[in-house]
């Protein structure tokens, strides 16, 4: 390959790359190459069993055009019943970074459930931080949803 049509490739990529990332954001936060919700996660396990439970393909359900993975076919009901009450809070991203004004991913293992609502955090530190003062940073979070998107 010549280096002309190297640099046009690369000059390319860049432009798609910048366009992409002034981007409104997707309402949901899914890895780059998934569409899973909460990573795969089963997202009711949260509200039923208290911790993160790895969800199962046979149970599976799209909702906000995103895939939702479950332990079974009761939590998969569930959530078919009345998503809003189970998906993340901020569509995933970092609850305290939605808080901050900023969208960072939320890691399905760096959870709280508060007030019947699922938050997820960036890492433990960012969580330490959220745990001390909830309230306010749900606050603001609210205030920022979902206009950050933009």
């Amino acid at each position: 390959m010549n280096t002309l049509y190297k640099r046009i490739l690369i000059f390319i990529s860049l432009i798609l790359f910048s366009a992409a990332s002034h981007a409104a954001k997707d309402e949901i936060y899914t890895s780059f190459l998934s569409k899973a919700g909460a990573g795969g996660y089963d997202v009711v396990a949260y509200f039923t069993d208290s911790k993160p439970v790895k969800g199962d393909k046979q149970y599976k359900t799209k909702y906000k055009k995103v895939n939702w993975y479950f332990d079974s076919a009761g939590n998969l009901e569930l959530f078919k019943n009345n998503p809003d009450s189970y998906v993340p809070q901020y569509g995933g991203y970092c609850a305290w970074a939605v808080a901050e004004g900023n969208l960072y991913k939320g890691d399905p293992l760096l959870w709280s459930v508060h007030n019947d609502k699922l938050y997820l955090n960036y890492d433990a530190d960012v969580q330490n931080k959220w745990v001390a003062d909830k309230e306010k940073f749900i606050v603001e979070g609210d205030m920022n949803w979902p206009d950050i998107l933009n």
